[in-house]
């Protein structure tokens, strides 16, 4: 199963794959047919993994501003790591940006303030919520791995094909 084609060519299935583990990512489940939820499930792992092992490395750096009465001061910045760097980019190849959607109750003004500073939501998921969470949970577990998990559902009617569900857990 480790190199399977799925019936499409290299391109597609690595396309179609990468899609999946962001919509994974992003939505926290999916539903597809079991030899996809297979393989999206070992992409969103190590895509996890990444974020794990990276999301804690920050460096604080003092800075010289100029404030509008053009009065140099100093102020501190958190800004990221190299492990963390390095995890951001990597990530940012493996997955599609995504964008914001502003929910139907939400006002201009708080969306375009909620959003203000994220320039690549699925990232800043990555490292701001699950990772987070997974490392909590790794280190309570004593164990790496295990993000993800496969639910079968049965056969789909028409084509016959397995369905199953792709989760965070």
């Amino acid at each position: 199963m480790s190199n399977a084609k799925l019936g499409k060519r290299t391109d597609q299935r690595l396309q179609q794959i990468r899609n999946q583990a962001t919509q994974l990512i992003w939505n926290g489940r999916i539903e597809t047919t079991l030899a996809y939820a297979k393989a999206t499930q070992r992409y969103a792992e190590k895509i996890i993994t990444l974020a794990i092992k990276g999301y804690a490395d920050t460096v604080k750096v003092e800075k010289d501003v100029i404030n509008s009465k053009g009065v140099k001061t100093k102020k501190t910045v958190v800004q990221d790591g190299p492990k963390k760097l390095a995890a951001r980019r990597k990530i940012m190849s493996l997955v599609y940006d995504l964008f914001e959607v502003r929910s139907k109750d939400e006002s201009k003004r708080s969306f375009e303030k909620r959003t203000k500073n994220i320039n690549h939501p699925v990232v800043e998921k990555l490292f701001n919520e699950l990772g987070p969470r997974y490392a909590k949970r790794a280190k309570e577990l004593k164990q790496g791995g295990g993000y993800t998990r496969v639910l079968k559902l049965g056969a789909r009617r028409g084509d016959d094909a397995e369905v199953a569900i792709v989760e965070l857990v």
